[in-house]
């Protein structure tokens, strides 16, 4: 549980600044990803409709699972447990075609999905009909 209210409470904590912090939604309005510069940042998509490549949560989950995919800016991403969202409607739309790097993590949207990854390589490509994490 641990690893995931850290989560919940790095994205609360993040800094205000707009440089910062961006977000985005993909030019099909079904996934919205938040970007956080630092050490600690990252990025966070949420999805609003899929088929789940990822059903069963961790046992130390009790929150939603399978929709919101994590990656930092080190490290390997995940599919997150969370209880909140970072869609929001009024979201820039990165066009496809369209890269937007933050810190160490950058973000590609195509037709056939979002793209997130670190300079380490790692990350995840969510389209509605699946997710991959690498």
């Amino acid at each position: 549980m641990t690893k995931w209210l850290c989560l919940a409470l790095g994205l609360l904590a993040a800094p205000a600044a707009a440089q910062d912090m961006l977000d985005f939604q993909a030019p099909s309005g079904n996934i919205f990803c938040l970007m956080i510069a630092g050490p600690d940042g990252g990025a966070r998509c949420d999805m609003r409709e899929l088929t789940p490549s990822f059903k069963t949560p961790p046992a130390d989950c009790d929150l939603d699972y399978g929709s919101f995919f994590w990656i930092g800016a080190t490290g390997p991403a995940y599919p997150a447990c969370a209880g909140d969202t970072v869609m929001n409607p009024r979201a820039p739309v990165l066009d496809y075609g369209q890269s937007v790097k933050l810190g160490k993590v950058t973000c590609s949207a195509e037709k056939t999905g979002v793209t997130c990854k670190n300079a380490e390589g790692h990350g995840f490509t969510l389209s509605r009909a699946k997710q991959k994490v690498f």
